[in-house]
């Protein structure tokens, strides 16, 4: 069925895009590295909506098959509304990966998270032979947690058990996240909680003492993950 005009085709970012002319230079870094035939997983935030404008350009220019498998709901409709064409982790493996961090360190760990798809992106990262994370200046830090809490995606029931745990493990802070568009708490895609937990230090074992908490589905903690950091 031919839907003529939709909604889709009318989306645009959410928010204001910082330090946009930095992200779009690195967005045409990870188009350059597209080629026939990749299929291509696609993280979350802003960098990534960017580069996939440029990806777009390219298929149109050279008319090559490449196949997307996106993080998050959002980015699916951006693929949609650019004509690139999708698949899914069911079907294909990504022969690259390329994502955005809110923080990273001088080891490339990293804490990501803030757009609540931090599931799927690892899920993408371990299932990819290659990842580049695409960032601007100020997402790098001496120390992660300098600027942002870890996201920690609940199931709901769970809540108030996984916070307690989080503070016995040192917890200074935990909030609930709040939604922007709606009454009450974030629901992520997966119809999880997402708790933003602030740690006064992070070692290279928090991700997987977190990961063990029972009710914890996934944290915004990327320790030790084989990638290569691509800075505007």
């Amino acid at each position: 069925m031919d839907w003529g005009e939709n909604l889709i085709e009318g989306l645009k970012w959410s928010d204001n895009i910082i330090n946009r002319e930095e992200k779009e230079r690195v967005a045409e870094m990870i188009a350059a590295k597209a080629s026939d035939g990749d299929v291509i997983g696609a993280g979350s935030g802003s960098t990534v909506y960017l580069a996939l404008y440029a990806i777009a350009k390219k298929i149109k220019e050279t008319d090559w098959a490449i196949q997307i498998i996106p993080s998050s709901l959002e980015i699916s409709m951006t693929c949609i509304q650019l004509g690139i064409p999708q698949t899914t982790l069911l079907n294909k493996k990504p022969d690259w990966t390329f994502d955005g961090a809110d923080e990273v360190d001088s080891n490339n760990n990293m804490i990501k998270g803030r757009g609540g798809a931090m599931f799927k992106e690892k899920l993408l990262i371990c299932n990819s032979k290659k990842t580049y994370i695409l960032i601007d200046k100020s997402k790098l830090v001496s120390n992660l947690g300098q600027n942002f809490p870890i996201p920690v995606e609940i199931f709901p029931s769970s809540l108030l058990y996984v916070e307690n745990e989080l503070r016995n493990m040192g917890a200074t802070e935990i909030n609930l996240r709040l939604a922007k568009g709606k009454d009450g708490a974030i629901i992520t895609e997966n119809g999880n909680l997402i708790l933003d937990a602030r740690f006064t230090s992070i070692d290279n074992i928090l991700e997987s003492r977190i990961k063990s908490i029972t009710g914890v589905i996934e944290s915004g903690l990327f320790i030790g993950y084989d990638v290569e950091v691509l800075v505007s």
